[in-house]
């Protein structure tokens, strides 16, 4: 059995007057750029178009609501329009292992190029230790002629940051879609790292918005974010006479 098995589930045709756009949102800090990629989704009504199963997944079943089982994997989807081709890449996980983060990797790339993609964008949480009130948008590309226009979106390019670099697809796949000719912009939104963090989503979500032309409603987003500050303010009043040693099981 191979480590990797893309099963394409309908055809995704190549022939746009302007060339795809793949987009990553796989779970990671945050689960930011997974909250992104699945609203897009939603919003677009995207299509399903392949399946990824690989032994990199951890070794289980998933139960769905209906008591189903399934086996874990990740997806691409595809939504056209008159702007051309968007391709969604989402699912369940990364990998359980250095090895399988570089196959992985490598394959959804080797996708891209098949599919002749001329940018990928990969979205994540850029982890801070700490709640966020206006998240910043941090953004790092695979090609410095780029970097104009991912500021001209909204997000912010710094010296020191991401200081440990970018873990997991997010930084491998620019970092292969260089080897390859392709674009490569990575948006990360500032997150506490402690709680799946929807205002950090909206954040990457209307910097993506403005990158791929394409006015997308946050409305979702914002209301979880709302609901989510509501759940943390309260947390925090709770906990605000506590000392800081009976806190420490925070970080």
């Amino acid at each position: 059995m191979k480590d990797i098995i893309t099963v394409f589930v309908q055809d995704c045709p190549t022939n746009d007057k302007q060339a795809p756009v793949l987009i990553e949102g796989l779970p990671g800090i945050g689960h930011v750029g997974k909250l992104v990629a699945e609203h897009l989704i939603h919003e677009l009504q995207a299509t399903k178009v392949a399946e990824v199963f690989s032994t990199y997944f951890p070794p289980q079943a998933l139960v769905e609501e209906n008591g189903v089982a399934r086996l874990c994997n990740n997806e691409l989807y595809r939504y056209e329009d008159e702007h051309g081709t968007l391709l969604i890449l989402v699912g369940d996980f990364q990998s359980t292992t250095n090895e399988g983060h570089y196959h992985l990797s490598h394959e959804y790339v080797r996708m891209a190029v098949e599919l002749g993609v001329r940018r990928i964008y990969t979205l994540g949480g850029y982890g801070v230790g700490n709640f966020v009130e206006e998240p910043r948008v941090i953004g790092v590309v695979n090609d410095a002629a780029l970097c104009e226009t991912v500021k001209e979106a909204g997000a912010v390019f710094e010296v020191s940051e991401p200081g440990a670099g970018i873990i997991g697809a997010a930084g491998l796949m620019i970092g292969f879609a260089k080897m390859h000719n392709i674009e490569g912009i990575c948006l990360m939104g500032e997150t506490s790292g402690y709680l799946v963090d929807p205002k950090a989503a909206t954040a990457v979500l209307h910097a993506l918005s403005h990158l791929i032309q394409r006015p997308i409603d946050v409305d979702h987003l914002t209301k979880r974010a709302e609901e989510m500050e509501a759940e943390i303010a309260q947390f925090l009043e709770t906990n605000s006479t506590k000392s800081d040693d009976e806190l420490t099981y925070i970080g």
